[in-house]
């Protein structure tokens, strides 16, 4: 049976933030990683953070939401550490408040180019590759704002709640070859560009979680390692919410 020190997890936006987590989790799994991101060099210091601590790693940097780059992105991480096994689908851009009146289609195209466009030219990339080995794992991470809608969030909302139905249908045709497809939904993770939020906001989101505290990063790569691990070879088609108990009605 093959181990994951023998796996190539590509974790798409990961040069930071929660996709950074998930790199250095799965890399403590024994997975060779493909750190990717837009720039050279926030991508390339967590490959070498992942191979200061002993794990293998390469920094791979490409525009996730080009399908040509996508293409030659997965072609150059199969001749450097082999072909792809794992897909984490966790890049994002930008996610405007806009209110209903002012949101236009380009606003919905912008999301949906993200979590809906992305991880099906992502997919379709690893996808010849898992089924001749019989074996993949495919996770994405998707957002608690399907189960808690903001206001002046439709665009975002729309294209996450599609990311979620899109991995259920991939899930199902997929299962026979070997592949499972599962999704992580995060509560409000703090990361690098919440930096600027207001005391007070946090207190209220905490407020409103049974668990009392606000998620880190390494909860939510705690529950991508479970979907991407030997251990839920039967768990497809599931979601993972992580939030602290927020969205229990």
């Amino acid at each position: 049976m093959t181990t994951a020190s023998q796996r190539v997890a590509l974790v798409t936006g990961s040069s930071r933030g929660l996709g950074r987590a998930i790199a250095l989790r799965l890399a403590r799994d024994g997975y060779a990683i493909a750190v990717n991101g837009l720039h050279d060099a926030q991508p390339a210091n967590v490959a070498q953070a992942i191979r200061d601590a002993g794990g293998t790693a390469d920094a791979f940097i490409g525009d996730v939401t080009d399908e040509a780059a996508l293409d030659e992105l997965v072609s150059v991480i199969a001749g450097r550490l082999g072909p792809v096994d794992v897909l984490v689908l966790n890049a994002t851009g930008a996610q405007p408040d806009i209110p209903l009146a002012d949101t236009t289609w380009s606003d919905h195209l912008d999301q949906l180019l993200f979590f809906v466009a992305s991880p099906v030219w992502a997919g379709r990339a690893v996808l010849e590759g898992m089924r001749e080995r019989g074996w993949g794992r495919i996770v994405h991470i998707d957002s608690e704002v399907s189960d808690r809608v903001p206001l002046h969030r439709s665009a975002y909302v729309a294209a996450k709640s599609a990311q979620i139905g899109l991995m259920r249908a991939w899930a199902l045709e997929l299962a026979p070859h070997g592949i499972t497809v599962n999704s992580v939904g995060p509560g409000f993770i703090p990361v690098e560009r919440h930096a600027e939020l207001a005391p007070e906001v946090i207190a209220d989101y905490v407020a409103s979680v049974p668990a009392g505290r606000i998620g880190s990063p390494e909860d939510v790569a705690h529950a991508v390692s479970f979907f991407a691990s030997e251990a839920a070879s039967f768990v497809t088609g599931q979601r993972l919410v992580v939030d602290g108990g927020r969205s229990v009605p």
